[in-house]
């Protein structure tokens, strides 16, 4: 009995990791770009899809100000594979601008310098604005087969805590 209960810890994998290490809101030629730094570990069966072409999406929340007048946004930014080109590609899926790498490592590692469009809307924000910005892998993004252990598996868990900062005076 022991050793099937051994059994069990040891096919169960570990969880990836995700943290937002730094965020800043700029205005860049009348356009409103969100700056974000992430750290991201993929757990062995995400890396697993990914090199079988599976795409893995993170979406990323920002939110402006207090309840009920908080602006809100949602970007989604999509991590995926090629094994004809053996390419590895970066996506911000409400936008054209695509990267592309010859390694995992490089790919995990252009997240720690991702650039996001954002609505005008954001241009307006007053100095003194409170910023909240989180990031997760998006489940609903998966092929079928792979939501449900999205949800259930640790090994399929990645979301940053909140990341908080106030907007600064231009």
């Amino acid at each position: 009995m022991l050793l099937l209960a051994g059994c069990g810890s040891v096919l169960q994998q570990a969880p990836g990791s995700l943290a937002v290490r730094n965020a800043h809101l700029a205005r860049t030629g009348g356009a409103a770009i969100l700056d974000l730094g992430l750290d991201c570990r993929l757990s062995g069966p995400m890396q697993d899809a990914l090199d079988h072409g599976i795409p893995i999406t993170l979406r990323i929340d920002l939110r402006a100000g207090h309840w009920p007048r908080a602006l809100t946004a949602t970007q989604r930014v999509e991590l995926r594979y090629f094994p004809l080109s053996r390419r590895y590609q970066l996506r911000e899926l409400d936008a054209d601008d695509v990267r592309s790498f010859s390694t995992p490592a490089y790919l995990v590692a252009a997240l720690g310098a991702l650039r996001l469009n954002l609505p005008a809307a954001f241009l307006a924000l007053p100095p003194a604005t409170p910023l909240r910005v989180s990031a997760e892998i998006d489940p609903g993004a998966l092929p079928g087969a792979l939501r449900l252990p999205a949800l259930f598996e640790p090994a399929w868990r990645l979301s940053a805590t909140d990341y908080a900062w106030t907007l600064a005076a231009r």
